[in-house]
């Protein structure tokens, strides 16, 4: 029996992937098959996924988890293909997000395209599991989220809510973030599959919303989605 408790951690069965890799091709104006060329270099980063399980060993709550990044294949791609000079992520928790996300800032500056994290969490021991290789291309602000995003200068690129889950926080989130976003920034919600505010949001912003829903492979979990939130389709 797997000892997971929350933050599921699975692997996309290859139908859902393929379904995946199509909607960032769309929302991003990328060619389909760079956008898959992104995604396996993700699932072939074995010093990531290295790090991750040797960081577990030592955390009786996740000694048997495998890494599985499900939609955070997709937060990858995003950041890939958008090349986002900032990024920001809402609830950090253990920092597999943040590992994702900063894993796609890592290329993207090899590439030519310097781009930095923030990642907001009430936690102080909140993204434990972020490799010292890429701690450089991020920062973790610690506080009330909404807090810390009143504090932000902006422009944001890229913003990823999954801190409280509540609806209302959520969409006081998207409200704050509203003037600080840059002209062509996405917005992606982590809990779009619970909840209607990043599609509420969207309406009254009268920007395009679209939903991905997980297939996990081989996991109890039924899974879980993303909301995506263009300025425009494509973005490009």
């Amino acid at each position: 029996a797997r000892t997971e408790t929350n933050n599921f951690y699975y692997n996309l069965s290859d139908s859902n992937r393929a379904d995946l890799v199509a909607l960032v091709a769309a929302v991003s104006g990328e060619p389909i098959d760079r956008i898959r060329e992104y995604v396996y270099e993700l699932l072939e980063d074995s010093r990531l996924s290295e790090h991750i399980e040797a960081s577990w060993r030592f955390d009786s709550s996740r000694r048997d988890s495998v890494v599985g990044f499900g939609r955070r294949e997709g937060w990858y791609a995003f950041a890939r293909a958008l090349k986002p000079k900032v990024l920001v992520e809402t609830g950090i928790h253990d920092g597999v997000g943040a590992c994702v996300l900063l894993s796609a800032l890592e290329r993207n500056k090899q590439e030519g395209f310097p781009g930095h994290y923030f990642g907001t969490d009430i936690d102080p021991v909140a993204g434990w599991l972020i490799p010292p290789h890429l701690e450089g291309f991020g920062t973790i602000l610690i506080g009330d989220s909404i807090t810390s995003l009143k504090k932000f200068d902006g422009p944001i690129d890229l913003f990823i809510n999954d801190s409280d889950h509540s609806a209302d926080y959520e969409a006081a989130e998207y409200e704050t973030i509203q003037p600080l976003l840059s002209p062509n920034a996405l917005i992606l919600g982590d809990n779009s599959h619970a909840s209607a505010s990043l599609r509420a949001f969207s309406a009254h912003r009268r920007r395009p919303f679209l939903f991905f829903r997980e297939v996990p492979e081989a996991h109890w979990y039924p899974g879980a989605g993303i909301g995506v939130s263009p300025a425009a389709l494509p973005l490009s």
